[in-house]
């Protein structure tokens, strides 16, 4: 019996183990064929990812030999074309050679460097062919005077070479930006001159500009010294009859292409687009402050409220220590403007044009307009000679201020360094299509103080009296000034510099 049930025991543990190995064998299978799934998919994934690096290969390498293909056939149809020019070139001096007359003197070797298409205009045509007339026409300054600029520049603008390109040469940087604010012709003109590509002139007139500003402003253009100011003002004394007066004042329109915002600031009164700068000359002519970049509808009474000039002359920089007196009264250096700028005690301007003047008002417009020329000379010839300011300038607005400023410092080097001035030059501004705005500033902006010392200077420049009524209107013109100084000048109560004799020593100087 015990055996029997032992058996049975025996027998139901085969069984169980029989259906476990069968469940094992039955999992091992399915997860054999979800492997398998699973392998395929990776490879064919594999295999899409090969195909698509192939193809995109392929069409990689047939674009770039396309390329490639369109500029050799380029550069050989510029090559072709050169080689033609130059055969051209040369038949046509042989067939002039050839058609000279025999024992006819030789003529004078044609100079056909315009013409030549090469990086060596420069080196050979310029450095060695120039003539002094060609670089006061062409930079509009001496042989001398360019290489003394190149040698100051050179701090900021040498280079070096690399492995890869020789670098530019110092004097051809400068000769690039010259040439551009000389003539305001395009890049690529200038580019095809020169031999350089356009982004390079583009960089040259950039980096040069700035150097100029940053390196020479200080030296050419600066204020003056406490000396400067007087050896100025007996410049004006000597040569316009105008005392205590150490410069005069004027605004400048440059015209501009439509900048990218800010459009409708940069129209002025007459019409076009423009940049305006403020400029202060001395007696000779040459720019001691210079403010620039300000829009075209700003007005001059604006431009010289915002700038350091204002400041500088409201603060009393054109002050004399000791102070000096003119007609009995301590005044100051003075400046000279026109009817845009208010008047004030350092700033004087004419008065206005109407049917009411007195002879001695009119006496001193003419002679303040006299003096005042100084600054409308000073600026035609930095047009004349630097025609970027004259022709509408397509730079942009960010490098427009600088190439101003450049400018005058430039003028200022030329001028100290007494380069000739052409006065062909001038025929370009005085056909100038874009005439120049003309602002005035309304009377309620003058100053009392400023009232008053342009009343003593009409006195001084009034019309004297005649030989035979000098001794009898004496007394009259003393009263009557008297009268006249009384309305105008209240509180100024000296009066031993209106008698006639010292009326009459002023006057004459």
């Amino acid at each position: 019996m015990k055996k029997h049930k032992v058996r049975g025991k025996s027998r139901a543990i085969a069984a169980r183990r029989g259906r476990y190995r069968a469940s094992a064998a039955a999992l091992g299978a399915e997860a054999e064929n979800k492997g398998g799934i699973m392998a395929n998919d990776e490879t064919l994934r594999s295999l899409m990812f090969t195909l698509s690096y192939v193809l995109m290969k392929r069409r990689r390498d047939v674009t770039s030999a396309d390329a490639q293909r369109r500029r050799e056939v380029q550069r050989r149809v510029a090559h072709r074309q050169y080689f033609q020019q130059r055969h051209k070139r040369m038949i046509m001096m042989m067939m002039a050679q050839a058609s000279r007359p025999i024992g006819a003197p030789p003529a004078r070797p044609t100079r056909v460097w315009s013409s030549i298409e090469s990086t060596d205009w420069w080196e050979r045509v310029v450095m060695r062919e120039f003539q002094p007339s060609d670089w006061l026409e062409k930079f509009r300054m001496t042989k001398e005077t360019f290489f003394l600029l190149c040698g100051k520049l050179k701090p900021r603008l040498s280079r070096q070479d690399t492995r890869l390109r020789p670098a530019l040469p110092l004097e051809k940087r400068v000769a690039v930006a010259l040439w551009r604010l000389a003539s305001n012709v395009e890049y690529r003109t200038i580019s095809a001159l020169f031999g350089v590509g356009r982004s390079t002139v583009c960089k040259c007139v950039r980096d040069v500009c700035h150097a100029i500003v940053l390196l020479l402003r200080p030296l050419y253009l600066r204020s003056p010294s406490e000396q400067e100011l007087e050896d100025s003002a007996r410049l004006f004394a000597s040569r316009w009859g105008f005392p205590h007066c150490v410069g005069a004042l004027a605004s400048l329109h440059v015209p501009i292409i439509a900048p990218s915002s800010n459009t409708h600031s940069y129209w002025n009164s007459r019409g076009w687009l423009s940049v305006v700068t403020q400029g202060a000359v001395n007696g000779l002519g040459q720019f001691w402050d210079v403010c620039a970049g300000f829009p075209g509808s700003t007005e001059h009474a604006e431009l010289l409220q915002n700038s350091t000039l204002w400041a500088r002359g409201c603060e009393g920089f054109l002050r004399h220590e000791p102070e000096r007196r003119f007609m009995g009264r301590p005044l100051g250096f003075l400046m000279l403007g026109d009817a845009g700028y208010p008047l004030k005690s350092w700033l004087l301007k004419s008065f206005p044009e109407s049917g009411a003047l007195t002879e001695a008002q009119r006496a001193f417009n003419r002679r303040l307009e006299r003096a005042r020329g100084v600054v409308d000379e000073a600026f035609l010839r930095l047009r004349a000679r630097w025609q970027c300011l004259l022709k509408r300038n397509d730079c942009r607005m960010d490098v427009v201020p600088t190439m101003i400023l450049a400018c005058c410092v430039l003028h200022n080097v030329c001028e100290v360094h007494g380069d000739e001035f052409d006065e062909r030059w001038e025929e370009a501004v005085r056909h100038e299509e874009s005439p120049q705005p003309a602002d005035e500033v309304s009377p309620a902006a003058d100053d009392r103080h400023g009232e008053e010392v342009r009343a003593l200077f009409y006195w001084v420049f009034g019309p004297k009296p005649e030989a035979g009524e000098a001794e009898s209107g004496r007394e009259e013109e003393r009263v009557g000034l008297e009268e006249e100084r009384a309305g105008l000048l209240p509180g100024f109560t000296e009066t031993h510099h209106l008698t006639g004799s010292g009326l009459h020593y002023i006057t004459s100087l």
